[in-house]
């Protein structure tokens, strides 16, 4: 099952809870630590896709300073939030796991439990 991959950052105990999931059901998934190798754009577009979310807007933890930083607000649209999220790493909210043309949040980590199910 090597074709999960997580975007990971090992300071967040919820990233650290889903990345410890998927070793415990037998995954070594490609560890990506977005903040050191930030996304660009298309693989943004592709998670937002893959996420099944209705926006890009749905993807960014709008808690962050970053955010306010970058000019966001409820109503910006997929092309300036991408564009924020390539600028801002730090705004992508994680962790994410990927699974083929699936992806999950693992917020509440257990969610990833439904990519290994499904």
């Amino acid at each position: 099952m090597a074709d999960y991959s997580i975007y990971h950052n090992p300071r967040c105990s919820k990233s650290r809870q889903a990345l410890a999931l998927l070793e415990e059901n037998g995954i070594e998934p490609n560890v990506i630590k977005y903040l050191d190798n930030p996304p660009d754009a298309n693989t943004l577009r592709a998670l937002v896709r893959q996420l099944g979310l209705a926006r890009a807007h749905d993807l960014v933890r709008v808690k962050e300073a970053e955010y306010k930083e970058a000019g966001l607000h409820a109503d910006a649209d997929d092309d300036t939030v991408i564009a924020a999220l390539v600028r801002y790493p730090k705004l992508l909210e994680r962790p994410v796991v990927v699974h083929g043309k699936r992806a999950v949040n693992g917020r509440p980590p257990e969610k990833v439990l439904e990519l290994i199910e499904s």
